[in-house]
């Protein structure tokens, strides 16, 4: 377990921001047990990353859930694990970029972000675009200054998935490549408790296809 979760040492307006620090996983131990066989392993890599989260959410200390839906809490409900869902992105890097305030779901708290590149991929035969952000505070940071956001809408909103969109946590690859599981997309914490506040999908981050993938609509 992440022994601290920055985001939640900042408490605006009696609103629990869910967009400042490490997002909502813990990234490091999943790929330290995916690192344990000599190849890559994408069913061993999802399921290690779902049963994570499985666990965070189940604990009061660093579940977002009220504790009448974490007492009887079993697992969050997730797409089968499917890899074509695994994309590998160009990512174009847009440097100099100005920040912006970024609104969440709290119409009184935004984030400063900056568009720090472009994700360029081909996803079952069609090509598409995400812009993908970076924290004003963690690029100052030693742990999270390479920690990259990125939010996306698409067809299974409101339906099979969180009607808000859904959050995928990156970092800044070594070359202009990067790999996006989007079967480790994850809800915005304000998905299961209204006092958190989430940062909105911006409307450049709709995909026009339905990404049967990650975890899906809450319902307790």
């Amino acid at each position: 377990m992440i022994k601290k979760l920055i985001y939640f040492s900042i408490v605006l307006l009696m609103f629990v921001s869910c967009s400042d620090g490490k997002r909502y996983h813990k990234e490091e131990e999943i790929s330290k047990k995916a690192a344990v066989t000599s190849t890559y392993d994408f069913e061993l890599d999802i399921k290690n990353h779902q049963e994570m989260l499985n666990e965070e959410y189940a604990n009061p200390k660093t579940s977002p859930l009220y504790d009448r839906h974490r007492v009887d809490f079993e697992g969050l409900d997730f797409f089968a694990p499917d890899e074509r869902f695994r994309v590998k992105a160009r990512l174009i890097v847009t440097p100099n970029t100005t920040p912006f305030m970024m609104p969440t779901t709290n119409k009184k708290v935004e984030k400063e972000e900056r568009v720090y590149g472009i994700l360029e991929f081909e996803l079952l035969s069609k090509t598409y675009q995400l812009e993908v952000y970076q924290s004003s505070d963690l690029m100052k940071t030693t742990q999270y200054a390479d920690y990259l956001f990125l939010p996306f809408t698409d067809l299974t909103n409101g339906k099979e998935t969180y009607g808000g969109g859904r959050y995928i946590d990156l970092r800044i690859p070594k070359s202009d490549s990067i790999i996006v599981d989007f079967n480790k997309s994850y809800n915005p914490f304000c998905a299961y408790n209204v006092n958190y506040a989430c940062p909105k999908v911006p409307k450049v981050n709709h995909l026009e296809v339905a990404i049967q993938a990650g975890v899906k609509k809450f319902n307790p």
